[in-house]
């Protein structure tokens, strides 16, 4: 007989340390001979990235113990921060000096590039016998130069072959070995704005642009031979695929009103790849992933689970390599064999607890001012709990971050742990978001702070109105960009009553000053170039307008955040302290832009379990109530 009580004290097994050390994120992934090896991110450890591998008898090995952390910094955001030959010999971004180093499993690394405290290195990849980086060099000014770099493996100095672009991402060396195809973009655009393909001949020099004319942003190229292309371009307003032979137009392959693509946040993402047949295994999204393959013969769903945040990460001969993370929640790898349609999970899977505590995804389309929005909406789940006849139960909207990014139909350990306890969730994909083509993702050009804030309060409200929520228990949190939003939204509507931000931005001004260069003119499109906006950015800053906080604010910051620094948090601090509004602040000291430390991410989510509690005023068993200043 299931069990009577308020929504958001329902007893559940998804423990903060449970969440914690649910699913390891999957950071990239390689065939190495009969092998499956792929980073993982180890959060006991500290966070740290491990790379580990299958062996052909199914016993699994780590290949980079600890303490090596295979971590980049370029752009900030890192990635691709390891790759391995062939032959099995790893190759990795080594955290703590940015320096690549050459590992065989079982002996000690070895670096390949020099000491030097201004070299950062991401995007390493293997490929035809050549190691390749992205090289980013930090000199005494704010703007550093970055290069695609060939990085031998004697340890002498690493060969330039492409550079001349702010930004550069994707290389691709041809089958023979003599041309180099890349993506490159350059300030004030950010790579989903406006990119190029490019290819040099690394025998003359020469190089074409292959992809000229009109607001385009081409993406991840691979050879399917030695003068042809396959790429990502979005012309018509969706990624789709083309092929191109150096010396002919672009053929649209099986364009569908989906996006194969997406922004590139980190390096070495990858969204499709090409077998030697002529086969493509590709992501598509609209809204959700699915993950297909294409042939001459025609298109077809591959049954990979994966619904969000799906990448395909290798392709060797009929077999390929796809993370994501499916319906249920469960993050995971899985190699597939286009042959035969077997599909093999390589790693991941689902928690500690059982598939009755996770939520359903409900997609929802609501219209707001701008026009239609889209979100899931994960209600409270609980196998033995029901609430009183007639409550409706608390949400917590999520904003997620970018605001550039995108989520899907995948409920997180997070959001299980909240609708476990009797606390729905809104994940809103507001205007600016990917996935839903260009249009959408333009909506929020020269809005920040408008269009986002419009959204998430017509989501949550929509919700409320078709008498899903409590219309007086609807809190709002979100990360960085995601965290902007959620100070935005309570300080401009009334539509929420507590607000969560972890690293959010408070003063676009400061952040235009202080951020790094990846993103250093990111606002430009976002708000406006400065100095012209400045109005505008003063206007739409939280912090500009301290007298609007009126609801309890729970914020948490990183000590080592470079990219929203902790000074913006300690601003909102003291303001909300100045005007008596009910809020806690947390520093953890060594986090930076994203909590990765499994004792911080049990911390956080104590803290905002204990705040919705105190602000909501119910029981939160196990978890103490969070003290308000």
């Amino acid at each position: 007989m299931p069990q009577t009580l308020p929504y958001g004290s329902w007893p559940s097994p998804l423990t903060p340390e449970a969440v914690s050390q649910s699913s390891p994120r999957v950071d990239g992934a390689r065939f190495v001979g009969d092998e499956v090896w792929w980073g993982e991110s180890v959060p006991s450890e500290g966070g740290r990235v491990a790379v580990r591998r299958r062996r052909a008898d199914g016993s699994v090995e780590t290949v980079l113990p600890a303490p090596a952390n295979a971590r980049s910094s370029v752009h900030e955001y890192g990635g691709g921060a390891w790759s391995a030959s062939d032959a099995g010999e790893l190759f990795y971004v080594e955290k703590t000096d940015q320096r690549v180093y050459a590992l065989t499993p079982g002996g000690s690394a070895r670096a390949l590039t020099p000491e030097s405290g201004d070299a950062r290195h991401g995007g390493l990849t293997w490929q035809h016998g050549v190691l390749l980086a992205i090289r980013e060099t930090h000199g005494r000014g704010r703007v550093p130069t970055r290069a695609i770099v060939r990085i031998p493996l004697d340890g002498s100095e690493s060969v330039v072959l492409a550079d001349g672009s702010d930004f550069l991402a994707h290389p691709a060396l041809s089958p023979d070995g003599r041309r180099l195809a890349w993506i490159a973009w350059n300030h004030p655009d950010m790579p989903w704005d406006a990119t190029a393909l490019r290819v040099r001949s690394l025998d003359t020099g020469e190089t074409l642009d292959l992809t000229t004319g009109g607001r385009r942003a081409p993406l991840q190229p691979v050879w399917i031979g030695d003068d042809e292309l396959l790429y990502a371009d979005d012309p018509d307003g969706r990624w789709n695929l083309y092929r191109r032979a150096l010396d002919g137009e672009p053929q649209p392959v099986a364009p569908v009103d989906a996006d194969t693509g997406g922004p590139i946040w980190i390096l070495g993402t990858r969204w499709y790849g090409a077998t030697t047949d002529g086969r493509i295994v590709a992501v598509r999204t609209g809204g959700g992933d699915e993950v297909v393959e294409i042939a001459p013969s025609g298109v077809r769903p591959t049954g990979v689970p994966a619904v969000a945040g799906a990448a395909v990460d290798d392709v060797r001969g009929s077999r390929a390599l796809i993370s994501g993370t499916t319906a249920t929640g469960s993050a995971g790898l899985w190699s597939l064999d286009l042959d035969t349609g077997a599909i093999d999970l390589v790693t991941g899977g689902a928690g500690s607890w059982g598939p009755e505590w996770m939520p359903s995804a409900r997609a929802l389309t609501t219209e707001g001012p701008h026009g239609p929005v889209h979100a899931f909406a994960y209600p409270p789940t609980h196998p033995d709990a029901v609430a009183p006849e007639g409550e409706r139960p608390p949400y917590v909207v999520f904003v997620h971050g970018g605001p550039t990014s995108h989520v899907g139909p995948a409920p997180a350990a997070k959001t299980a742990f909240f609708t476990s306890r009797g606390i729905g969730v809104l994940d809103v994909n507001y205007g600016g978001s990917t996935g839903y083509g260009r249009a959408y993702r333009e909506r929020l050009l020269g809005q920040w702070g408008v269009v986002d804030v419009d959204d998430v309060a017509a989501a949550a409200s929509a919700l409320a109105s078709a008498g899903l929520a409590d219309p007086e228990r609807l809190a709002i949190e979100g990360g960085s960009a995601g965290g902007w939003t959620v100070l935005a939204a309570v300080t401009n509507t009334d539509v929420f009553s507590a607000g969560i931000s972890r690293y959010g931005v408070g003063d676009a001004r400061a952040l235009a000053e202080d951020t790094h260069d990846f993103e250093a003119r990111y606002l430009d499109g976002l708000i406006g170039p400065l100095p012209d906006a400045e109005a505008v950015y003063v206007d739409r800053s939280p912090l500009s307008h301290p007298e609007r906080f009126r609801v309890p604010l729970l914020i948490l910051q990183g000590s080592e955040d470079r990219v929203v620094p902790p000074s913006q948090a300690e601003a909102i601090r003291d303001s909300l302290a100045a005007h008596g509004i009910p809020h806690a602040y947390v520093l953890y000291e060594g986090e930076g832009h994203g909590f990765r430390r499994a004792e911080t991410v049990v911390d956080s989510l104590s803290r905002e379990l204990g705040f919705l509690g105190a602000v909501f005023g119910f029981e939160t068993p196990g978890i103490a109530p969070v003290s308000l200043g």
